[in-house]
């Protein structure tokens, strides 16, 4: 989707910042924002440049950087991370072949992290896209990848 239809659904206030960049970064394939598209929301609602990158650079939910079609981000708050069941980090990197930060070659998958996805009662626990999985094992995050993959096998 273009850039100008999100911005049209929105009304010309800073309020709605957070919602048209999350909007514009989800209908785009690579879900990243540009500098270029930042400058243009920032003239969009009439406020610095620098606020926009400041929003932005801030929440961990928004990219620079081109990410995969399903985003997949681990909790390192403590519970998660001290979690007897399963360390979530190598787990997903050695089934990913990637490290936290990159992006699988097929662009399917891009690996970060949370510093917390509020679900410490179910703790371990990932989000994809918008999707919560919690309570993991190796085998129940074997599965998942394989459901995003389309492989309902594995």
């Amino acid at each position: 989707m273009e850039l100008e239809k999100v911005l049209e659904r929105f009304p010309k206030e800073q309020t709605y910042l957070i919602e048209i960049l999350l909007d514009y970064q989800k209908s785009k394939p690579t879900q990243h924002l540009t500098e270029n598209e930042l400058k243009e929301v920032a003239n969009y609602l009439d406020v610095p440049e620098s606020h926009v990158f400041s929003v932005v650079s801030f929440y961990s939910f928004f990219s620079m950087e081109p990410r995969g079609k399903y985003i997949i981000q681990y909790c390192r708050d403590v519970p998660c991370h001290i979690s007897d069941l399963i360390n979530v980090k190598e787990t997903l990197e050695t089934l990913l072949d990637i490290k936290t930060g990159e992006t699988t070659e097929d662009q399917l998958f891009t690996l970060e992290y949370s510093s917390c996805l509020g679900q410490c009662d179910g703790a371990p626990a990932i989000r994809i896209n918008d999707k919560i999985y919690r309570n993991l094992t190796k085998n129940k995050l074997q599965m998942v990848l394989a459901e995003y993959r389309g492989d309902h096998h594995a």
